[in-house]
């Protein structure tokens, strides 16, 4: 059976980029075609003279946010304009969050954990939310440069399936020290600004902005146009070359014309991510010519605006929407003479001519390629009505303070705690020396756990996609870079460790390791970072298309300077502790084995335990299937937490064990992908009773529920 796919209809949007604040006054910037790169001046830098940017001149109104979210906030509010809506979810691509601050405190050597709020990637849609009053999925999405774009890709999965009408998507980056020397550290910037698809390139100009879209399955008034397709794919290459060949970037456009229902044909534009580097404008350029015999109009904005890194591909699909709107083309700036080798000849001026379906490309570090298709009308299109079959468990692993997964679990089951930290040698020991030498403790676990998880599955292919969770990402990169860089007053800027802080960069070597080409997401929401990489891999993981497999893991590492101030549970606990868990999922009914599914995520409120119930079935039907409750409480929202798990006890009248995971695995955001794995565990070992399932639920300011069964 077949069914009309919902139309996705671009209701408003926002930006906010160097070329200006609103789409008007975007649109005349790149009509005037003139760049909007000039030396660093919205912080002082010690190596003079300072590098060519990219940046918005936006005040500190008193918010007391730092400035990605004032960034986001502003662009997120423009976007909703003319709509007295409430988003029933806002999803938001970002790498730097709140480091510009982080960086200050540091360099102050501040101990005052209170000022280090904002630091987590996931606080910038917790504050958008704020704004907004939306108490539904608030997610972070971490993929280096793509990050934008996968927002948007997620939110368009979410509106497809129905779990939504209304969501705010984009992305998110301010300009800060460690993107500043990091990328200049591995000598990807052009001193006299980024020039792409030009013979003389000599790389990137770093920017920051923000740009939002609000999404709808509800015909708007005035539309700025559909998303009809997406494609997400991963190089597996390189932690941060792109593939030689482009293949990965192929595929992902590929797929984005495959999901929209066209045709290379009926593009009339390719908006390409070209970010001035050599490597990387060559690579895009071969997967343009390998799918189009005769290339319609392209260029890049990225000479004009710089690249905005997380927030460019969400900046970049709202210009999209004002060529669409406006039957304009914009100029690739910086391009005087275009590169024979890279055989594409993109516009040099600004040109006026119809235009109705726009490819938009986004790739980013870890070789994460994200594509949309968008277009100025629907597009009749069906899709099949087949019910998902469920995730199915064939592979798991775990790693905490007391050791890999039989170890830990052996102490779950005779009640002893596993908090604490393994040394990293032995997180690492069943790891080829060569694949880790210069990798630090947070890849090191990722990896770990991937490789455990496909050893206990028994099956020798890998996974075909990687879906992680990290509440903080790579500490000791980040620390170690940013140390370093106050250190040597700035003049030596470590490419390694910046390569490895950005937070997809384990999830990133997990692909490469194993050679996973499919989608590669990390989302990044603290204490709920698990729960939301299983809502990924249930949008993304398809039962009948090429990936149907995927690693679903979270990790996070404890660091002696860092956790502290940025983790209020660690700090409270007292004992520092880390570790993740890990799986091996098939899209597949598979009799005999856990499946797991999520069945609620949304902000606390008046409502949200009395809506959580009601996402589970109900009272009666909780009763019914309910074996055993793994309950997480982080320590800083002990109190809350516990009220809250009253209540759902009391309003569903349940009589059955509660564990309270955390006082077993330690204080660290990936705690929950531990205590599924103790859940999976619990089933195959027969010590649920037969029919029942176990839920994992999470408490705080923000409520989540999974759900795992033995099929």
């Amino acid at each position: 059976m077949s069914s009309k796919r919902p139309t996705i209809y671009v209701a408003g949007v926002g930006i906010v980029s160097p070329l200006g604040t609103g789409v008007d006054a975007t649109l005349v910037a790149l009509r005037n075609n003139s760049p909007a790169i000039a030396p660093l001046h919205v912080f002082s830098v010690q190596q003079q003279p300072p590098l060519p940017v990219g940046q918005v001149d936006i005040a500190d109104v008193g918010s007391g946010l730092p400035r990605t979210h004032r960034l986001a906030i502003a662009s997120a509010k423009q976007a909703m304009v003319g709509y007295d809506c409430i988003p029933d979810a806002v999803i938001v691509g970002s790498t730097t969050g709140g480091i510009s601050r982080t960086e200050k405190l540091l360099a102050e050597k501040s101990q005052d954990a209170t000022l280090y709020k904002y630091h987590g990637l996931g606080t910038v849609a917790e504050e958008i939310g704020k704004e907004l009053h939306c108490t539904g999925e608030l997610l972070s999405f971490s993929t280096a440069c793509s990050s934008g774009t996968v927002a948007i890709s997620m939110a368009c999965k979410m509106l497809e399936a129905g779990d939504a009408e209304w969501v705010l998507a984009g992305g998110a980056d301010s300009l800060c020290l460690l993107t500043y020397y990091g990328f200049h550290s591995l000598q990807l910037v052009d001193k006299k600004g980024s020039r792409p698809f030009d013979v003389s390139r000599e790389g990137m100009s770093v920017a920051e902005g923000s740009a939002f879209l609000l999404l709808s399955t509800v015909k708007p008034e005035h539309s700025h146009g559909v998303v009809l397709g997406s494609g997400l794919t991963c190089d597996a290459h390189h932690a941060a070359a792109p593939h030689p060949e482009g293949t990965g970037a192929e595929h992902a456009m590929q797929k984005a014309m495959d999901d929209a229902g066209v045709t290379a044909d009926d593009v009339d534009y390719i908006n390409l991510h070209g970010t001035g580097t050599p490597e990387n404008d060559l690579a895009e350029s071969k997967a343009v010519r390998r799918l189009f015999d005769f290339p319609p109009p392209l260029s890049s904005i990225k000479g004009l605006s710089g690249h905005g890194l997380a927030a460019s591909g969400a900046i970049e699909a709202v210009v999209s929407t004002i060529c669409l709107e406006n039957d304009f083309l914009p100029a690739n700036g910086g391009c005087e003479e275009a590169d024979p080798a890279c055989g594409i000849v993109p516009l040099v001026t600004p040109v006026s001519q119809p235009v109705a379906a726009i490819l938009s490309n986004s790739f980013g570090f870890g070789g994460n390629n994200a594509c949309l298709l968008l277009a100025d009308t629907e597009k009749e299109s069906v899709q099949e009505e087949v019910d998902k079959a469920p995730l199915s468990i064939v592979g798991k692993a775990c790693i905490t303070g007391a050791g890999h997964t039989m170890d830990s679990l052996g102490r779950f089951f005779t009640l002893e705690s596993m908090a604490g930290t393994l040394e990293t040698k032995t997180v690492a020991e069943e790891l080829p020396p060569r694949a880790i030498r210069r990798m630090k403790r947070f890849s090191q676990m990722a990896l770990a756990l991937a490789a455990a998880a496909q050893k206990d599955s028994g099956l020798e292919q890998s996974p075909h996609a990687v879906f992680m969770g990290s509440g903080w990402g790579a500490l000791s990169e980040t620390y170690d870079f940013l140390e370093n860089l106050q250190d040597t007053n700035e003049q030596f800027p470590s490419p390694i460790d910046f390569v490895g802080s950005v937070h997809n960069s384990a999830a990133g070597q997990i692909a490469i390791h194993h050679g996973a080409t499919g989608p590669n997401l990390t989302s990044s929401g603290g204490d709920y970072s698990f729960e939301q990489a299983l809502l990924a891999t249930e949008a993304f993981l398809g039962e009948k298309t090429r990936y149907n497999t995927a690693f679903l893991l979270a990790a996070d590492e404890s660091h002696s300077p860092l956790s502290p101030l940025l983790d209020v549970s660690s700090q409270l606990s007292g004992v520092a502790a880390d570790g993740g868990g890990s799986f091996y999922l098939c899209r597949k009914a598979i009799p005999g084995k856990v499946s797991i599914r999520s069945c609620f995520y949304g902000c606390a409120g008046e409502k949200g335990i009395e809506e959580m119930i009601r996402s589970l079935g109900g009272r009666e039907d909780i009763r019914n299937k309910c074996g055993m409750i793994l309950a997480g409480i982080p320590a800083a929202r002990t109190q809350v937490g516990e009220q809250q798990l009253d209540q759902f006890m009391q309003e569903t009248d349940l009589d059955v064990p509660v564990i309270h995971y955390r006082k077993f695995t330690g204080e660290f955001s990936s705690a929950s992908a531990v205590a599924t794995v103790m859940a999976a565990q619990l089933l195959e070992s027969g010590q649920i009773p037969a029919g029942k399932f176990v839920m994992v639920l999470g408490f705080g300011h923000t409520l989540t529920a999974m759900e795992l069964a033995l099929q």
